[in-house]
């Protein structure tokens, strides 16, 4: 049997395979289901999944390879899965072009697929080592709390920042239409600059204890990667949730995207085309981009509000980050001060920055 060092976001990859969290996918896909995926947004038979999952290795392990062979995937010394090679194939920057909407390499989901080797193995992937499982988000455990609840419409919310009013918004208008919010932040890869799993999570644990109903919303970390790949990347995140119980999902403005890289509603477009082509299992609340109207002195969208254009004040993660990398306050008009103060409270804010110093 082959050995083959692997990183920690193939190895969370492996992990959401076995788990299910990646369903219908039973291994990295080969390349009929990679071109299908780029090309047409569904698995070769026809399943629909947006985003490539792929193993890549060094060109010459990639030459030892045949159809049949086993490789043991090698985690800090120890073995935590095998895979059964089924195909081996080569990717393009044309791929990446379809999958990313651009090249550059300061997109930062394109700049980490560079990075990768162009060399890809398919095939069945099954976790020798149990222990990798132990304590993994899986849609066993996530449907058991769900049932528990007794909730039978649970809508999912995906984000990689602290909660701020915008999202606050949004989560408002599911928990109004479902029994349940699953607030499910990634707590994978994510780029220099983002927000913190500590930062994130401390964050929606006080907005929980001081702001909403506690039978009512559940909170949840996913370990994957953000790929930051727009539109595909929100239609993944709700097959996703799909996958976890959840019967609803939140598509917002600009999800997944950034920079400028992708239009505010590219995604919800994407995911409006998919929905009429694919049966996706899971009903899309495509909501619009809320923002603090001067005028109505509220918080409101385009659709309900006429003063976008002269009287808009925007929120975003992007601006809450700039806020307070500058040590500034954000106004309450964008973050409650007892959420502000607890991302304050936390050893290091932002990834790629040294612990604050208390």
């Amino acid at each position: 049997m082959h050995k083959y060092q692997i990183d920690e976001e193939t190895l969370q990859d492996v992990i959401n395979i076995e788990t299910g969290i990646l369903y219908p996918l039973r291994g990295f896909m080969g390349k009929e289901d990679y071109q299908s995926v780029v090309e047409n947004y569904c698995l070769s038979d026809g399943e629909v999944f947006t985003l490539p999952i792929t193993f890549d290795v060094v060109e010459e392990f990639y030459n030892k390879l045949e159809s049949g062979s086993q490789i043991a995937l090698i985690w800090e010394g120890r073995t935590a899965a095998t895979l059964l090679v089924e195909d081996k194939f080569q990717i393009t920057e044309e791929d990446l072009f379809k999958i990313f909407k651009t090249t550059d390499d300061k997109h930062p989901g394109v700049l980490k697929e560079k990075k990768r080797s162009r060399y890809r193995v398919g095939g069945l992937t099954k976790i020798v080592d149990m222990s990798f499982i132990e304590n993994a988000l899986n849609p066993v455990e996530t449907e058991r709390i769900f049932r528990e609840k007794k909730w039978k419409t649970i809508v999912g919310f995906q984000t990689r920042n602290p909660i701020h009013k915008a999202h606050e918004h949004l989560q408002r208008i599911g928990l109004e239409i479902c029994d349940g919010l699953f607030i499910n932040p990634i707590t994978g890869w994510k780029k220099k600059g983002d927000f913190t799993e500590e930062a994130v999570m401390a964050a929606y644990n006080k907005m929980i204890e001081l702001f909403y109903p506690k039978d009512r919303v559940y909170l949840a970390g996913l370990k994957t990667q953000m790929r930051y790949a727009g539109p595909r990347e929100a239609v993944f995140h709700a097959i996703i949730r799909r996958n976890l119980g959840c019967t609803h999902f939140i598509i917002g403005r600009d999800h997944a995207g950034v920079g400028n890289y992708y239009d505010a509603y590219d995604a919800h477009k994407l995911a409006s085309q998919l929905e009429q082509r694919y049966n996706l299992g899971i009903e899309l609340l495509l909501l619009h981009e809320p923002y603090y109207c001067k005028k109505c002195g509220q918080i409101v969208t385009d659709k309900n509000c006429s003063h976008y254009a002269t009287d808009r004040v925007e929120i975003s993660g992007t601006i809450i980050r700039e806020y307070i990398a500058k040590g500034s306050i954000p106004n309450e008009i964008m973050l409650r001060d007892e959420i502000f103060n607890e991302i304050l409270s936390v050893k290091q804010i932002f990834i790629g920055e040294k612990e604050t110093q208390k």
